[in-house]
């Protein structure tokens, strides 16, 4: 990705975007639940509600962060389990390219 996707709202509210800012990188924080984990939870949540560049960036991220992909798929699995099949089509549309 060139351009932060959340450039308006830098541009139009940048208190707004510290705020987001600082919860992102109190979430993501190397504390308890190793990241590669915690970026495939967020990768599946984004799966589960539609968000194709979400889990595009997030299986990126987790995979640098040493997720493998059999991880990424175990993953996408669980997803299925709870969310339904509509969630591993936006994880497929997603991963095309990643994996």
């Amino acid at each position: 990705m060139s351009e932060n996707p959340l450039q308006v709202i830098i541009d139009s509210d940048a208190d707004f975007f510290q705020l987001l800012e600082d919860t992102r990188i109190t979430s993501f924080e190397e504390d308890g639940i190793p990241l590669k984990y915690k970026l495939l939870m967020a990768m599946v949540l984004d799966a589960s509600k539609g968000a194709v560049n979400g889990v595009t960036s997030l299986a990126v991220q987790a995979m640098e962060a040493g997720a493998t992909k059999e991880e990424v798929m175990q993953a996408v699995k669980v997803t299925h389990y709870i969310c339904g099949v509509g969630s591993v089509y936006v994880a497929a549309n997603a991963l095309k390219d990643v994996l």
